[in-house]
């Protein structure tokens, strides 16, 4: 992995070298040259959260670019879990020349070939299961494929990312996660707390991961951020980051400005620590984005109530050039632009995504 990230280090500094010493007729031909790329590309949200899904979402689906996202169902109960896999299956049933159910990554591939958005199901707690792990069988034969162990606060798996202690997983969390690995369901570790990430790393096999999370390093003591070390422990292990676009989680930068730049730094941190087969992309909202919908009383308020204060909550949440449905081929022009060949464009895009569900979904 180290020469991986010398020869990547080597290629970053020469192509944007390469860029700024480019004339217009040059750039122009690489502007087209990323867009082709994108549109051939496998691009995958590992974290979309659903909301008003009407005709503005499905224009946002036909404008992203999309290939498939992991989508955030309800977790507080058992019936309310699945009440939302039932809305989701009747919404795919009534859509289907728009969206496509994903239980196995060749549903990615399917999509991708036949220009639908692959959904794959998936819950941010395993407080719904509570103390049953039973419940494990029948969320996966109803479709779900990816559970994060905690939320914030702690649960019968462990401790989340703001809890006051950093207790790890319980007894019964090992059992869920060995049972998650039996079954084939992801296990993502992205609120979860320091030693529940840890944990959950050491017992998940096949790889756990974080589908939304950024870079510690970059935004200092930020509960939902990982360390180095834990970026580096879950890429040794073979699992995936997903860099979540939300502008509070990335910044704000030293000069309070957060913008696409900002986020393009915690993609390449996370690349430089765990390897460029390690790191993906994700929102942590719709796929329309969250002016169109949200409001300071609908978003921010709330949050308020609900987050604790290192949280740092911020109005507006949202970075404006990834706010827009096309946000990931402007995230492909960024990585262009700061050096990355197409093949590691193509990696973080969808490939690193498709390559870990390839591995974890088959149980």
């Amino acid at each position: 992995m180290g020469s991986d990230r010398r020869t990547f280090l080597k290629t970053a500094t020469f192509g944007a070298a390469g860029v700024a010493l480019g004339n217009p007729l040059t750039m122009a031909q690489g502007k087209r040259t990323v867009d082709k790329l994108y549109e051939g590309a496998i691009v995958i949200d590992s974290l979309s959260v659903g909301r008003q899904w009407g005709e503005v979402a499905y224009s946002a689906v036909k404008e992203s670019g999309y290939t498939g996202i992991q989508t955030s169902l309800h977790n507080r109960t058992w019936d309310g879990a699945l009440k939302d896999i039932a809305e989701w299956n009747d919404r795919i049933s009534e859509n289907p020349t728009l969206l496509l159910k994903a239980t196995t990554a060749n549903h990615f591939r399917q999509g991708k070939k036949e220009n639908k958005l692959a959904v794959m199901y998936g819950h941010q707690n395993t407080t719904m299961i509570e103390n049953k792990i039973n419940r494990l069988d029948i969320l996966h034969d109803l479709g779900t494929r990816c559970i994060q162990l905690t939320y914030n606060s702690r649960n019968l798996v462990g401790d989340g990312c703001t809890e006051r202690t950093n207790a790890g997983l319980s007894d019964f969390g090992v059992d869920v996660v060995k049972r998650m690995n039996e079954l084939g369901i992801i296990v993502d570790l992205s609120h979860c707390g320091k030693q529940t990430s840890y944990d959950g790393i050491q017992f998940s096999d096949p790889p756990a991961c974080f589908t939304h999370t950024m870079c510690e390093a970059i935004y200092r003591n930020h509960p939902r951020a990982k360390t180095d070390n834990q970026i580096r422990t879950m890429a040794d292990k073979g699992g995936v980051m997903g860099v979540a676009a939300l502008g509070y989680f990335v910044g704000p930068d030293p000069g309070g400005e957060t913008t696409i730049e900002t986020y393009l730094n915690h993609v390449d941190h996370a690349v430089k620590v765990g390897g460029i087969d390690h790191v993906a992309l994700c929102t942590d909202f719709p796929i329309q984005g969250i002016k169109v919908w949200a409001t300071k009383e609908t978003w921010y308020e709330p949050r308020l109530k609900s987050f604790k204060p290192s949280y740092n909550v911020k109005w507006p949440p949202w970075i404006p050039d990834l706010d827009k449905p096309g946000r990931f081929r402007s995230v492909a022009h960024g990585l262009s632009k700061r050096g990355y060949s197409d093949d590691k464009i193509e990696k973080i895009l969808g490939l690193n995504w498709l390559s870990y569900f390839d591995t974890v979904l088959e149980g």
